[in-house]
């Protein structure tokens, strides 16, 4: 390879490895494509004029990769809310810059407005379409302290790794398969089963993410090696997440959209 090649790759390297966040792109785009198969009619629709030619899936990493950009940084924090143990988050400190709970408020807002244009709704769609799935990865709602599990090492067969990294993209990865097989291995839900999984409204969501979070956290100990017993143990966890994650955005998309 020349060095025109090798400055190419090094670059697209560098792009790609600040997205591996919030699920990875594979556990957002497996959370789309389960949301996809429950929307409305009214739903598909409405979507199709906002997104035009883009899908769920296509715009469900959209949140990750505009983080480089110096404009948007605003929305990092939008990502995830910390709410310190034994608090709800109407008791928590709130961030001022935002956090997760009231990024997805604000989406709903934006696409619910009839004064809103198609680009607002565009960009803000897509940001939903990321925040739900954010919403369903337990240390998003982690604490404040480790940065939601990011300070917390630990080791993934053997590499240095941290414990918020091992929930969004390790395991996922390590169980070898891709977006769409993840989305079909769950198997179409009844009415009465969606309804059991989207019910309860944002802030009961939320507080179930924190006893999933808190249940993370003592899953294992600073410095654990972690590997094919911790994957045996918790991948059915991560992949009832990203199942509800995206029935539950279906759900707020169909509530949207009717």
């Amino acid at each position: 390879m020349n060095k025109l090649g090798i400055c190419i790759l090094l670059t697209l390297l560098s792009c790609f490895s600040g997205l591996a966040d919030d699920w990875g792109q594979k556990g957002h785009r497996a959370t789309a494509a389960i949301a996809t198969n429950y929307l409305s009619g009214k739903a598909k629709k409405a979507i199709k004029e906002i997104l035009e030619d883009e899908t769920l899936v296509t715009v469900s990493t959209y949140a990750d990769e505009i983080k480089s950009y110096k404009e948007y940084r605003k929305y990092s924090s939008w990502h995830y809310v910390n709410i310190e143990p034994r608090l709800s988050y109407a008791d928590a400190d709130k961030n001022e810059y935002g956090d997760l709970v009231m990024a997805i408020r604000t989406c709903e807002d934006v696409l619910t407005s009839d004064t809103s244009s198609r680009e607002e709704k565009a960009f803000h769609l897509k940001l939903l379409v990321h925040f739900i799935g954010d919403l369903h990865q337990p240390l998003h709602l982690g604490h404040a302290a480790d940065k939601g599990g990011n300070d917390f090492q630990v080791r993934w067969f053997k590499d240095g790794t941290n414990l918020h990294s091992v929930w969004d993209t390790k395991m996922i990865e390590g169980y070898g398969m891709s977006y769409s097989e993840l989305s079909t291995n769950f198997g179409k839900v009844t009415k009465k089963e969606f309804k059991m999984f989207t019910s309860g409204d944002l802030l009961s969501w939320v507080s179930e993410g924190q006893k999933l979070a808190d249940e993370v956290y003592s899953s294992a100990e600073i410095g654990e090696e972690l590997g094919y017993r911790y994957s045996a143990d918790y991948m059915s966890l991560v992949t009832q997440q990203l199942q509800k994650g995206g029935l539950r955005l279906a759900a707020v998309l169909n509530e949207i959209f009717d």
